[in-house]
């Protein structure tokens, strides 16, 4: 039985069918400007759009930038305030009518690439770090998550991590793969310092240049770039429904 994933983020929501056995998607994949502001209410009729495209039935799997606890959204990045509090389960179900399953975002890619992807073989501790806009985390240990890490705001040189080494800083600062390699190595190296991992898995649109900036790196972890990108989110969410 296939599973409606959807990946809602700061700029845009993707969704697509997802064949749960392979982590595939079925069919092409939707993507939708995220509206300003990315209210409750605006976004759930978001998703009753993509719920009418694909005349979806089933069960859905989504993916929110926001620690979930129970169902219920505890924090709000890049999308509004007002989320805080919301219960995302009972809202989104509620308006599609369909059996609904929430959990963080960045946790959605990393249960995509353990179960499907860079990770599949891995054991120990592992930790997926989504380098984008920000630095999502998800953390494993012999393939069980532990949800809503968000290590992306661990303080590095007196800032929040992700403000120093997000994608979205080599850019803005049209920094070179070597020099922003710099700051993702202090990143990750703090990471090693806390929870001596066995791998880090890289996602983000980010990996798919992994060559430029991986021979920089000084960690002693075994490191992989993520395989799925940026269909991550949307394979991991429906992937969580069946956990």
């Amino acid at each position: 039985m296939n599973i409606l994933g959807i990946d809602i983020g700061g700029s845009a929501i993707k969704a697509a069918p997802v064949n749960p056995v392979n982590g595939t998607l079925v069919a092409d994949k939707v993507r939708i400007a995220t509206p300003q502001p990315a209210t409750p209410f605006a976004i759930a009729e978001i998703i009753a759009e993509i719920i009418a495209h694909f005349n979806w039935t089933g069960q859905i799997g989504c993916g929110l930038p926001s620690v979930i606890r129970n169902g219920i959204a505890c924090t709000a990045a890049n999308i509004d305030a007002g989320w805080i509090g919301v219960d995302v389960v009972e809202l989104l179900s509620a308006r599609t009518g369909l059996d609904t399953t929430v959990l963080n975002d960045a946790d959605a890619a990393g249960l995509a690439e353990m179960h499907y992807g860079a990770g599949s073989k891995a054991s120990g501790t592992t930790i997926v770090v989504t380098a984008g806009t920000g630095l999502g985390t998800a953390l494993f240990r012999d393939n069980t998550l532990i949800p809503n890490t968000e290590l992306g705001h661990l303080r590095l040189h007196g800032k929040s991590a992700e403000k120093i080494a997000s994608a979205a800083v080599l850019t803005r600062l049209n920094l070179s793969y070597p020099e922003w390699a710099k700051r993702f190595d202090d990143y990750l190296r703090r990471l090693e310092e806390l929870f001596w991992p066995d791998l880090f898995i890289i996602g983000g649109e980010i990996s798919k240049n992994h060559a430029q900036f991986f021979p920089h790196l000084t960690i002693n972890t075994e490191i992989l770039p993520a395989t799925l990108r940026n269909d991550a989110g949307i394979i991991g969410a429906a992937a969580a429904v069946l956990r």
